[in-house]
């Protein structure tokens, strides 16, 4: 076993036990998620707190995903494969990483009834 299938089967069982904690936990997981836990427990209420711990849920698995099939063409074909999923990886980490919570969590925003 090279050194990059190795490295993907560390990191996609440290993302497979952490989907396990998001889909053990349910709702409660998401205090888990950087930036939500720095906020006061009135701002935290104001979100779906069990839509954000699904959707970190399948980000894990989807990661995961990537992880298993770099190790098993890491291992088959080069172990350079390793490194292209590390850069997947990288691409689909960056890309939902925002520096403000508020942009970060205003999809999961709850709505406020407008009745009269």
């Amino acid at each position: 076993m090279n050194a990059g299938t190795t490295a993907c089967i560390a990191m996609g069982s440290s993302f497979m036990i952490l989907a396990i904690v998001f889909a053990a936990m349910k709702e409660k997981a998401a205090i888990l998620i950087s930036g939500f836990n720095m906020m006061s427990k009135q701002e935290r209420e104001q979100y779906d707190q069990a839509e954000m711990s699904r959707d970190m849920k399948n980000s894990l698995l989807i990661w995961t995903l990537i992880y298993a099939a770099g190790a098993v063409f890491s291992s088959l074909i080069s172990s350079k494969i390793a490194v292209l999923a590390f850069v997947i990886w990288l691409i689909l980490f960056f890309r939902d990483v925002h520096l403000d919570n508020k942009k970060a969590f205003d999809r999961y925003r709850k709505q406020k009834d407008n009745k009269l």
